[in-house]
C-alpha cells in the first residue's frame, strides 16, 4: 500500500508550472538592466543559465534523496557557477538529521581533501542561512597503507574518522584540491545510509513537489545572489584584491583554513597586468580568472588559472603572474579568455602569513621592461605542448 500523500502540486501540475514560470523569469539574469549586452555576453549568459540549471538539477532533484544518497558533482568543468575553483573537484550528497551514513573508498592523491557536513542550501540565496556542523580534512583522515578508509557521519563528534551531525543537516560537501593536475588522482568514494534497505522506493509526490520548489529557489534566489556578488567585486577598483582571512572560512560552508581572495581584474587588448607576490609556505595556493557570470574562465584549453605546481618563480624568489589577451611568451600566463574585466580569485590553504598581492598594469608591447631581465622566453611550440598536457589532465579529472 502506497503512503504517498498525493500532493496536489504534483498531481495537478502546479509545482511544474511554478518551476517553468521561474525558469522563464530567470532570463533577467542575462537580459536584465545592467547586464552586458554584447553578442558574446548574450551567448555566454544563456549558456550560463543552462549550466546553472543543470547544477541545480543535480543538487535539488537528481541527488536529493537523503535516504538513498549518491554523490553528484554540483559543479564541474561543464557547469561552473558561484566562482568555482578550477583546481577543485566538488562532490555533493544529501543528508538528513537523525540518520547515520558511511563514506568509504580510497583517498586518491589530490593535494588536499575535505569532508564537510553543512546545514542550509545554496538554493536559499542567503549566505547567513548556510553553516558548517563539522568537517574533516586529509590531514586528519585515517587511511590504511593503500589509502582505503571509512568515515561515519552522525551523532556527536568523536575521535577518528567520524563527523558530527544534527537535526538541521542537509548535505555533505567533499572538496578535492589539485596542485599538480597531471600527477594527482581523484578519490574513489561511495556513500550509504546505515540501515537503508534496497531497492530504493519510487519517489512520492510530496518529495517531487519539494524538489521542484527548491529548484525554483535555486534559479531565483541563488541566481540573484551570484549576480549580486559578481557585480559587487566588479565595482572594486580595477586590479585590486581583498583577502578574507581563514579564521571564519569554514563557518559558512567555505573550506576550513582557506584564505579567500576576491577582486577585480581589468586588462585592455594592448595591456598586460602583472600580479606579484611572495610565495607563502602553505599546503596549496591558486589563482583563477572568472567572467561576469561568476564562472571560472574556460580552464582546460586556456591558461586561465595557475597553481604552485604550474608556475615558475623569478630569480628573486617572487611569483609574477601575467594577465594578457595574447601569449606574452613568458612563464605564468593568465589568459582572460577575451574578457577585458572580471573577477580575480586567489586561494591560500593553511598559509602563514597570507601574502600581499601587488598589481602593475603595463603596455603589452613593453611587458619585458617590467619583468626581471632573466625572465625565460616561452616559445609557441613549448606553450602548445603545455596547453595540450593541461587540457588532457583537466578533462581526465572529470571523466566518469
Amino acid at each position: 500500500m502506497s503512503d504517498d500523500p498525493l500532493d496536489p502540486g504534483v498531481m495537478h501540475g502546479e509545482a511544474w508550472q511554478r518551476f517553468c514560470e521561474t525558469l522563464m523569469a530567470s532570463s533577467a539574469l542575462v537580459m536584465g538592466e545592467g547586464v552586458p549586452d554584447s553578442p558574446r555576453h548574450r551567448a555566454e549568459g544563456f549558456r550560463y543559465l543552462t549550466r546553472f540549471l543543470e547544477a541545480g538539477i543535480v543538487s535539488c532533484v537528481a541527488h536529493n534523496d537523503p535516504d538513498y544518497p549518491v554523490f553528484g558533482r554540483m559543479m564541474d568543468y561543464t557547469m561552473p557557477w558561484g566562482l568555482d575553483n578550477p583546481d577543485c573537484l566538488y562532490l555533493y550528497a544529501p543528508l538528513r538529521g537523525g540518520a547515520e551514513y558511511r563514506v568509504f573508498g580510497h583517498r586518491g592523491s589530490a593535494c588536499h581533501i575535505d569532508f564537510q557536513v553543512n546545514f542550509g542550501h545554496f538554493a536559499n540565496g542567503d549566505i547567513s542561512s548556510w553553516g558548517t556542523v563539522s568537517s574533516l580534512d586529509g590531514l586528519e583522515l585515517e587511511t590504511d597503507d593503500r589509502g582505503g578508509f571509512e568515515l561515519v557521519i552522525g551523532g556527536e563528534a568523536r575521535d577518528g574518522n567520524r563527523l558530527a551531525s544534527n537535526e538541521d543537516v542537509e548535505f555533505l560537501l567533499v572538496r578535492q584540491y589539485f596542485d599538480d593536475w597531471e600527477k594527482e588522482q581523484p578519490a574513489d568514494l561511495l556513500i550509504e545510509r546505515v540501515g537503508a534497505t534496497y531497492p530504493a522506493p519510487p519517489p512520492r509526490t510530496d518529495q517531487m513537489a519539494a524538489r521542484l520548489d527548491q529548484l525554483s529557489r535555486w534559479l531565483e534566489k541563488g541566481g540573484e545572489l551570484w549576480q549580486t556578488m559578481s557585480r559587487g567585486f566588479l565595482s572594486m577598483p580595477p586590479n585590486s584584491l581583498h583577502i578574507h582571512r581563514p579564521a571564519d572560512s569554514g563557518e559558512r560552508a567555505g573550506l576550513r583554513g582557506l584564505a579567500y581572495g576576491m577582486g577585480h581584474f581589468a586588462c585592455g587588448e594592448d595591456e598586460a597586468v602583472i600580479v606579484e607576490f611572495s610565495p607563502p609556505d602553505c599546503l596549496y595556493w591558486g589563482f583563477a580568472l572568472a567572467n561576469y557570470y561568476w564562472e571560472c574562465v574556460e580552464f582546460a584549453t586556456r591558461n586561465s588559472s595557475l597553481t604552485r605546481a604550474q608556475t615558475l618563480s623569478s630569480s628573486d624568489g617572487q611569483i609574477r603572474l601575467v594577465i594578457a589577451h595574447e601569449d606574452p611568451g613568458v612563464p605564468n600566463w593568465l589568459d582572460p579568455g577575451q574578457n577585458e574585466e572580471g573577477t580575480l580569485t586567489a586561494r591560500f590553504l593553511h598559509a602563514d602569513p597570507v601574502p600581499e598581492i601587488r598589481f602593475q598594469r603595463v603596455p603589452f608591447s613593453r611587458l619585458r621592461d617590467f619583468l626581471p631581465d632573466d625572465t625565460p622566453r616561452i616559445g609557441g611550440m613549448e606553450r602548445n605542448e603545455a596547453l595540450a598536457l593541461r587540457r588532457r589532465a583537466a578533462l581526465r579529472r572529470y571523466r566518469m
